[in-house]
């Protein structure tokens, strides 16, 4: 008598969902899921399925495998896994989640268990030091796949999470046990004979496997464990064997997840503290019209001068200090006006930046440098001291910084450059990641600044840097995975996954740190530099010495050898894993901290040997290339205090080089 029947590997005709075959609760033990690829659509995975349209595409999957949803979180993000613990055992097993287009096929019967109903294929750890999304796993007796479809095509990263929770490591009867299976993923053989234990280091380890380079064509992945009869089979009990995972997830190598869950109470936090920020600019604007007392409005600094609050400047003092803003008090132009040293009565040096009111996005910027700004304090960003809103004009103080930019420091003209030594160029990395780290991740509000590159970076006498203009940067919620938002920033700096798409997170600045990491060991800048005619860029070449090692070759030539070896090296290593295409694989900025000082290992990283022409990385800036040397990307090296330049990127073609607009 047949009980069960394995038709996954058959060329049989299809069947509708008509026919008696697909008739729910008419075949139990009949799984038609194939589990080879023959035909280049979504019948093999989705049998007795209509002709499959998809309402919405996605761009991730999280599985919690054996168990239910969990929330976890991975960098800085709360991610929902999905569990399928309500799926039973069974010889012939398929499952499809209908609302998030995934679903799984399991084949096979541990007929040496006793389990004539087949039930137990979940397993458990019912107490453990280990994280809960590997406390429960589901195995097979021979082949377990898991399928998502409705997915974008394009390149994606698998995670598969594994801990062996079956066997123990003890020396006892318990810990004998070898499992040992193969993994397909869109039919290719990518782990042969794989072994959680020895890849983990010892069982109820957690450990993940990562998967790079799966390619999706046709909107579907499918992800094959599969017990080729290797391994213990009895130990420590009966049907103990086959292949076992605890979850899986699967991400874009440049489009962020969207997060599946959202709570309300990041968005009342961040709407509250703008709803303040917006009555504290609206009360600055009363008081410079006259309705308030000026003592309302003054403080005690905290050396004991008396300095107006932030936004208590009338256009009377900026222009007092500045001498009615005297061409010889410039010391640099900004992407919205220019930038004027000041001096106050009491001594106080400042730098005014005027932004132009006539410009919609002079007023955008002005708006979000008093939003952002005001409500930040820490070393290494820069301190405003308040604004100027009086007639035409829009006026925003900042602290003075004695050494102007980084960009003018680094690779500004001759007569104004500064001879960085080694030591002062790592503290000036290791300020600058810092500065992030809070704007990521310690401060009240995350923020994702947008323009981070050297001349967005200011020196103070002592050399210590500080990040400054905050016009781009935006708001990012915990809740929300990115924001989509208008392209904004400078070319050679932005990460490819917002220039091409406007998906923005954090990771977008740890791009660009890596960018401005290169150039402070390089002293180049990333937009100017070709050292032949293969690199178009500091970036391009750095990947290409990646390739051989050739890490100190990157060092600025007039330190000679006056630099720290390791340093240098650590220093373009986290350059080059921070610029990664994929912003799942950069690293957090708490990370780069930890690594610049030693405190953490840097992951090998080497990419596959290519000539990047096609790596979207460079594309934007091949682009720029071919336009000629009269189409430039920025103005950004004008080597002065602050900068903003804002494109709109389109498409490109031979005969259309307008794909850069400054707006």
């Amino acid at each position: 008598m047949l009980l069960c029947s394995d038709l996954s590997y058959n060329n049989f005709t299809f069947q509708g969902p008509e026919q008696p075959t697909c008739r729910e609760n008419m075949n139990l033990n009949l799984n038609l899921f194939r589990s080879s690829s023959v035909i280049n659509n979504s019948r093999p995975i989705l049998p007795c399925m209509k002709a499959l349209s998809c309402p919405r595409y996605s761009n991730c999957l999280q599985v919690n495998s054996g168990g239910g949803n969990i929330t976890i979180n991975e960098n800085n993000m709360k991610l929902l896994y999905e569990g399928d613990e309500e799926v039973l055992g069974g010889a012939a097993k398929y499952f499809v989640n209908g609302q998030s287009y995934w679903g799984l096929s399991s084949t096979g019967d541990y007929m040496d268990d006793y389990d004539y109903q087949n039930v137990r294929y979940t397993t458990s750890l019912q107490s453990s030091n280990i994280a809960d999304l590997y406390l429960t796993a589901r195995r097979a007796p021979i082949s377990l796949t898991y399928f998502h479809y409705c997915l974008q095509n394009g390149i994606y990263t698998v995670n598969l999470h594994f801990a062996e929770i079956q066997f123990t490591n003890t020396k006892t009867y318990s810990g004998l046990g070898r499992r040992v299976f193969d993994v397909y993923v869109q039919e290719r053989l990518m782990l042969k004979n794989y072994n959680i234990e020895v890849e983990a280091g010892g069982a109820q380890r957690p450990f993940v496997q990562p998967l790079s380079n799966v390619n999706v064509t046709n909107n579907i992945l499918e992800i094959r464990f599969y017990f080729a009869g290797k391994g213990t089979t009895r130990i420590p009990n009966r049907g103990v064997y086959g292949p076992l995972v605890s979850a899986i997830s699967v991400a874009s190598d440049l489009k962020l997840c969207a997060v599946k869950e959202k709570k309300a109470d990041v968005s009342i936090i961040i709407g509250v503290v703008g709803a303040l920020c917006f009555i504290f600019v609206l009360l600055s604007i009363l008081w410079w019209k006259g309705y308030f007392p000026e003592k309302w409005y003054r403080k005690k600094g905290a050396e004991g001068l008396n300095l107006p609050i932030k936004g208590a400047f009338s256009l009377k003092q900026i222009r007092t200090a500045s001498n009615d803003f005297d061409s010889a008090n410039k010391i640099g132009e900004g992407g919205f006006g220019p930038v004027y040293k000041g001096l106050l009565p009491d001594g106080t040096v400042i730098a005014v930046k005027q932004l132009s009111s006539k410009s919609r996005q002079g007023n955008r910027e002005f708006l979000n440098e008093m939003g952002m700004i005001s409500c930040l304090q820490h070393p290494n960003l820069v301190q405003l001291h308040g604004c100027c809103i009086e007639g035409d004009q829009l006026l925003l103080v900042y602290e003075y910084m004695e050494n102007n930019s980084l960009a003018r420091a680094l690779f500004g003209h001759e007569d104004t450059q500064l001879k960085l030594d080694w030591p002062t160029r790592h503290k000036i990395c290791i300020g600058i990641a810092k500065g992030l780290v809070f704007l990521h991740e310690d401060s009240r509000l995350k923020i994702v600044h947008r323009d981070i590159k050297a001349t967005n970076v200011l020196l103070d006498k002592d050399l210590n840097p500080k990040i400054s203009d905050f016009g781009l940067a935006r708001l990012h919620e915990d809740e929300r995975s990115h924001i989509s938002t208008r392209i904004a920033g400078t070319i050679g700096y932005m990460a490819p996954e917002y220039a091409l798409w406007g998906y923005l997170t954090y990771k977008a600045d740890v791009y660009s740190f890596g960018v401005l990491a290169l150039e402070i060991v390089c002293g180049k800048n990333n937009n100017d530099y070709m050292p032949n005619n293969h690199c178009i860029c500091l970036l391009d070449w750095a990947c290409h010495m990646q390739q051989g090692g050739n890490f100190l070759e990157l060092v600025d030539e007039t330190l000679g050898s006056e630099f720290n070896r390791e340093e240098a090296e650590i220093m373009v290593k986290v350059g080059l894993l921070c610029t990664n295409a994929s912003p799942t694989l950069r690293p957090t900025m708490s990370e780069v901290v930890s690594m610049l000082e030693g405190r953490m290992d840097i992951p090998d990283m080497v990419p596959e040997p290519s000539t990047y022409v096609d790596d979207l990385r460079f594309k934007a800036m091949r682009d720029v290339r071919r336009c000629g040397p009269n189409q430039t990307s920025s103005t950004s090296q004008t080597h002065n205090t602050t900068t903003t330049n804002t494109f709109s990127y389109r498409t490109v073609s031979s005969q259309d080089c307008q794909e850069l607009k400054p707006e």
